[in-house]
């Protein structure tokens, strides 16, 4: 599955120089994953976008390079999101799974609104020098369309609810509830989770 959006290219002034496009492709490929999650040096510790995607206490195990070696043992069981990329450049990241797969299917904070097989989409990355292109965007779609794919009967997402307001890169990975309206995202309820000081809302995609 390959998912493709033109997105324009914008000065610092906003003017538009050109189109860009952004393929978003399976996140199969273990160099382009670590590429986006993975760190600098192979021996620190970083998330690898594993949080929701493992048991607390086997997150809390797994140290430094232990992390990257997981990460390379699910990918042999199959993608682990998708990733958008500008030519063959690896730019921007989507962890998409089934919410069995993850924290989200015992979460407290987290509502349930049925019991559907739904899919979880929880992270969204893009590399520095690449942000204000409209990556972030092509990402959902492309989310949206490897759930679908993959026989999901929705999508649900728990981005920030920010209502303008300026958000700290660093907590930003949930993704912006605007983000999700614009891309056909509901808003399915409220949840008791804050990120950053922003309450978090869950927003469902019905694929079917």
């Amino acid at each position: 599955m390959v998912w493709r959006q033109a997105s324009p290219i914008l000065s610092e002034a906003g003017r538009t120089f050109g189109a860009m496009s952004i393929e978003v492709r399976p996140a199969a490929d273990f160099d382009d994953v670590r590429a986006l999650v993975g760190p600098k040096r192979p021996d620190a510790n970083v998330c690898w976008c594993l949080s929701y995607r493992i048991p607390a206490k086997l997150n809390n195990e797994l140290r430094g390079p232990a992390r990257g070696e997981y990460v390379a043992q699910l990918l042999e069981e199959g993608p682990l999101g998708v990733l958008a990329y500008d030519g063959d450049e690896p730019v921007g990241w989507a962890a998409v799974a089934p919410r069995s797969a993850t924290t989200f299917a015992t979460s407290r904070r987290i509502p349930h609104l049925d019991d559907l097989p739904v899919w979880s989409l929880w992270c969204i990355r893009v590399r520095p020098g690449h942000r204000g292109r409209g990556i972030s965007h092509a990402l959902i779609g492309g989310a949206v369309e490897h759930a679908r794919a993959g026989g999901a009967p929705a999508l649900e997402a728990y981005p920030l609810d920010n209502r303008g307001a300026k958000v700290d890169l660093t907590m930003a990975y949930a993704g912006l509830r605007a983000n999700f309206e614009a891309a056909g995202f509901r808003h399915a309820a409220d949840t008791s989770s804050v990120l950053s000081g922003h309450p978090r809302v869950l927003m469902r995609h019905d694929l079917h």
